[in-house]
């Protein structure tokens, strides 16, 4: 059994000034995974949200023909959860959020390991087939994609706010007895925030944030674009 905050690991030629500090941050990072359980737990055991407004009327596409599919089909047999992201990518919007489409790019390698436990669905405002264009130029090719363009699916569960501006939300539903039911949004959109950083509600499942806090430079005041999508190298390396 190791002692609590401290490591076994020594590397080479560092100084004993640096081990005590790596020992404080260690014993911080293990008081951190314990605080990330103790929320996770907490939040498994929410009692069920509210029963969803409505059985929603998505549209996809499939063999390239546009098809209603509603909220109830997202839900594949034997799977009971649900996670809907809303996709910044609206009518009005010469191109989606590029924040969300890193967020997507990351959700996109993963899906196939996601969709053993749960149904994974992203929805945007815009009309099907402009949706779908743009996950398939970007090499989205596992994700399931749908409009919600004609419903109230986005106003309702907080993927745009009543003048129409998209937001950045994920939700979790849940389907009991035939009922679906609301269960968690990433609410954390709305909280105070920390002088200098942005509401960070969805960076527990970013790869790309949590990847660039190990590093001495951390996120810097960078935002990723649209201009790399995701199988282009940036090394040159071929």
């Amino acid at each position: 059994m190791t002692t609590p905050g401290v490591s076994k690991a020594k590397f080479p030629n560092e100084s004993d000034e640096y081990r005590t500090a790596r020992d404080a941050l260690l014993r911080s990072e293990a008081e951190l995974r314990a605080q990330v359980e103790r929320v996770a737990a907490q939040r498994r055991d929410l009692p069920l949200g509210g029963e969803a407004a409505e059985d929603y009327a998505f549209e996809e596409l499939a063999g390239g023909v546009a098809r209603s599919v509603k909220l109830s089909d997202l839900f594949a047999e034997g799977k009971d959860h649900l996670f809907l992201y809303s996709f910044m990518y609206s009518p009005g919007m010469d191109a989606p959020c590029p924040m969300c489409s890193s967020l997507l790019d990351a959700l996109n390698g993963n899906a196939a390991h996601l969709a053993q436990r749960v149904n994974l669905v992203v929805a945007a405002r815009s009309p099907i087939e402009r949706v779908t264009d743009f996950a398939k130029a970007r090499g989205w090719d596992r994700l399931r994609m749908v409009s919600a363009a004609n419903t109230t699916y986005t106003r309702d569960y907080f993927g745009e706010d009543a003048e129409g501006n998209q937001l950045p939300m994920a939700n979790v539903f849940v389907r009991r007895n035939g009922r679906i039911h609301h269960f968690w949004a990433a609410e954390l959109f709305w909280s105070e925030t920390m002088e200098g950083t942005n509401p960070r509600h969805l960076d527990m499942m970013w790869p790309l944030w949590n990847l660039l806090d190990l590093t001495p430079g951390g996120r810097g005041d960078w935002y990723p674009s649209l201009e790399s999508p995701p199988g282009k190298s940036l090394s040159g390396a071929t």
